[in-house]
């Protein structure tokens, strides 16, 4: 990774870690982020979900709502990022796929 840690940042992705449930991943974010804050990381997410299906920016915009700037910082990170979209996209399809019963 490119980006120098502080030891707060460490420790909030130590804190993220320990949620094992997403009622506890809700509670947390609502005490660390604004509504705002949540919303726009969910549009974030669903934006890389629509990129990676193969969806044309102006449909993304138009469902969503993200300026093309976002969705541009998204497909930048999705094809040239740390990964972090990537591996949950990646980890969501899988999830996904096994409730449908096609998984292992």
């Amino acid at each position: 990774m490119g980006t120098k840690l502080t030891p707060e940042a460490e420790g909030l992705y130590q804190a993220i870690l320990q949620l094992k449930t997403k009622d506890e991943c809700r509670a947390l974010f609502a005490d660390l982020c604004t509504e705002r804050e949540i919303s726009e990381m969910a549009r974030r997410l669903a934006v890389a979900v629509m990129l990676r299906s193969g969806r044309r920016y102006t449909e993304i915009s138009s469902e969503t709502g993200a300026s093309s700037a976002t969705i541009s910082r998204v497909a930048n990170c999705l094809n040239y990022g740390a990964g972090g979209y990537r591996d949950v996209l990646s980890r969501l399809e899988k999830d996904e796929s096994d409730k449908d019963g096609d998984g292992v």
